[in-house]
């Protein structure tokens, strides 16, 4: 039988530190989603209004989000604005501020075409049976796009956590830095050991998204 390396994680309290790596990882998820959903609808509402310049300014920010890659946002959070502003952020700290930038841009596009979505007949239907603005959104357009959104928003929670491992290069030890530290400690002991600690951390991962995923997808059939 080949020598997996999973000896490992026997040795010590190995498998918990994975454990406590993942809790990092799911914590910094779900903050992250926390904050970035209620800013995301509200960017999104702004997104869909008349002024011009807003629109612009949010497009602006959306484009950027986009284009600029999380891992170099993380360099200029944590290490640019440690020595440019004199900040002590902590690695935690500055991952939730990237993430949240991140997952407010995206959840801010998805609030925007599920409201651009909305046919134009519901809003002068509304109007026509004499309700007002406010009513119309909080009776008739903001219920269809909740429904539409949610499932969207859970699928936000699993990109989330798998682009964690990201903050290890900023030193915050997460499941997969975890996972490094105790391959270099046992490289002598257990050269194999990358492949079954890497393996490992694959099935915690998947252990966490997979139900999240099937959940979106019930949803998305549901209310489909």
């Amino acid at each position: 039988m080949p020598d997996l390396g999973l000896d490992v994680l026997l040795k010590g309290n190995n498998f918990i530190r994975l454990l406590e790596g993942l809790f990092v990882a799911v914590k910094i998820s779900l903050v992250s989603v926390a904050l970035s959903i209620p800013a995301g609808v509200l960017l999104g509402i702004i997104m869909t209004g008349k002024n011009i310049a807003v629109r612009f300014f949010t497009k602006f920010y959306l484009e950027f989000i986009r284009i600029m890659p999380q891992l170099v946002l993380l360099f200029l959070v944590f290490f640019g604005s440690t020595r440019s502003l004199g900040w002590n952020l902590e690695g935690e700290t500055a991952a939730v501020i990237v993430f949240v930038l991140w997952g407010t841009a995206e959840m801010g596009d998805l609030v925007r075409s599920a409201l651009s979505s909305i046919p134009k007949h519901q809003y002068e239907s509304s109007q026509a049976l004499g309700l007002e603005k406010r009513q119309t959104y909080f009776y008739i357009i903001l219920p269809q796009t909740l429904r539409r959104l949610l499932p969207l928003s859970i699928n936000l929670v699993t990109r989330m956590v798998k682009t964690t491992s990201l903050v290890l290069m900023i030193g915050v030890v997460e499941v997969l830095k975890a996972g490094q530290q105790m391959i270099e400690a046992n490289r002598m002991n257990s050269p194999n050991a990358a492949f079954g600690i890497y393996l490992v951390i694959f099935i915690l991962y998947f252990l966490v998204c997979w139900p999240v995923s099937m959940a979106a997808r019930h949803l998305e059939k549901k209310w489909g």
